[in-house]
């Protein structure tokens, strides 16, 4: 039972990453309290607008998928669902600081709880190794 609670986590966390790929293609119209804005502290200044949500959308996507993936490998209890997981929550990491505007406003929106549910599976995987 434990184990398919954990993979119905993995599977939500990563389809949460859908919601920034929506932003970043703007398919819907943004509003500051949806999170992400289209903008990065770290690489606003050195790729253009289309570039840097194109971007996002790739990130933002391979996460997702990483995770459903895992989720899949948790499931069928696969041996390799440990290490799918760490790649996706090093993906989806480095993707929302990659892609943080700087500010603190809505910050659990623009991936605070997120940043925290990475950070949590990869030290549960490896201390559960």
């Amino acid at each position: 039972m434990l184990r398919y609670l954990l993979g119905i986590f993995i599977l939500l966390h990563g389809w949460v990453h859908i919601w920034y790929v929506l932003l970043a293609r703007r398919w819907v119209e943004y509003r500051p309290e949806m999170g992400w804005d289209g903008q990065s502290w770290l690489l606003s200044g050195a790729l253009g607008d289309a570039a840097l949500r194109g971007l996002a959308t790739v990130l933002y996507t391979l996460a997702a998928v990483a995770f459903t993936v895992a989720a899949v490998g948790v499931f069928a209890a696969a041996g390799w669902w440990r290490t799918v997981v760490l790649l996706a929550a090093a993906l989806s990491t480095v993707s929302i600081v990659a892609f943080w505007d700087g500010g603190s406003a809505s910050i659990v929106q623009k991936g605070l709880l997120g940043l925290f549910v990475n950070i949590g599976l990869i030290v549960g995987v490896l201390l559960s190794r």
